[in-house]
């Protein structure tokens, strides 16, 4: 999916440039920040029309296009409120998403107030969304990504050689899902057993491979050099093209439903929380080391792994035989 410019007002535009350009946010960031846009410029100018019961449907077919400087005049903190209640409700976005979609709306207004200078006022000044609860991460435990991996071992199909790559770089490398499609042959330096990865806000970061990434790669590599295609993405499609998103989540989920492991709420991002928590608690990985592999920007969001790690304890503690004695009175 592209942004279609020629659909947006004038300074929608220029905030995506802003976000691009200025700010250096990665494409796939700032995607995300312009449909939040657009999602809430639509429900206002329906709302601002008198429409009390807003569908998804209706949503949809509003065009933006055409409103003005004057109508983001119009917002207030109430109507912002009352967006609120539509994704609440309508639909059904859950807490991780209205705040994303919270810190979305601040962005845009804090730009428009203080870089623009086309509002007096932002009205997201005093907006309260409470943050959810940070629930500790799903993953896969040793055996259940050995099992994982089986399901992919085998065979001599190219598509499932390169589906095995796929699977053994997540639960080795924690990479996230779009940096994963994002890798290119030249992303590979195979002498020096490395890789060149594109994260968040186009940072890159050099994460050092190891024997099972190695073999991996290599296997499918003999396959990826024989496909002729002008396209320099290191995994493709059955298309000789870059490989999808959505196709790579498939991979997962098939893996996943082979391996008895579905029903779970896994994902293509869980395996990346997988590669964390195994080489933190098993690999004895330190959390410096761990926020350097897995491209974090704050050693905040990589100390979840440490609560894991004293769940884990926790939980021995409590399985051990004796865990059940008691002095008898």
């Amino acid at each position: 999916m592209k942004i279609q410019y020629q659909e947006n007002p004038d300074f929608l535009n220029e905030y995506i440039t802003h976000l691009s350009v200025v700010k250096g946010l990665a494409e796939g960031t700032v995607m995300g920040y312009y449909q939040d846009i657009r999602q809430f410029l639509r429900f206002c100018l329906l709302h601002q029309a008198g429409n009390l019961n807003i569908t998804g449907e209706m949503l949809a077919e509003t065009s933006i296009q055409n409103m003005t400087v004057d109508d983001l005049k119009k917002i207030t903190l109430k109507e912002i409120y009352k967006y609120y209640s539509f994704i609440s409700g309508v639909c059904a976005n859950k807490g991780k998403i209205r705040c994303r979609k919270g810190s979305s709306l601040r962005s845009f207004f804090h730009y428009l107030t203080t870089q623009a200078q086309l509002l007096d006022h932002n009205p997201t000044e005093n907006l309260e969304i409470s943050s959810p609860r940070n629930g500790l991460p799903k993953y896969l435990n040793l055996s259940e990504s050995m099992d994982l991996l089986e399901t992919k071992a085998d065979s001599e199909s190219p598509a499932e050689i390169r589906d095995y790559c796929i699977l053994t770089l997540f639960l080795n490398c924690g990479l996230r899902l779009g940096e994963l499609i994002a890798l290119n042959l030249s992303s590979l330096d195979l002498t020096e057993e490395k890789m060149r990865i594109m994260g968040k806000g186009s940072k890159e970061r050099i994460i050092y491979l190891n024997s099972a990434c190695m073999s991996a790669l290599e296997e499918y590599l003999k396959i990826r050099r024989e496909i002729e295609t002008n396209d320099q993405a290191l995994f493709l499609s059955n298309q000789k093209k870059r490989i999808s998103r959505r196709r790579v989540q498939q991979i997962v989920e098939d893996a996943l439903k082979e391996a008895g492991l579905s029903g779970r709420g896994l994902s293509t991002h869980k395996l990346r929380h997988t590669a964390a928590t195994l080489m933190y608690q098993q690999g004895g990985t330190d959390i410096l080391t761990l926020k350097s592999i897995l491209g974090h920007e704050s050693i905040a969001t990589t100390q979840i792994y440490t609560h894991l790690g004293e769940t884990a304890e926790r939980e021995a503690m409590n399985n051990s035989p004796l865990a059940g004695t008691k002095r008898k009175k």
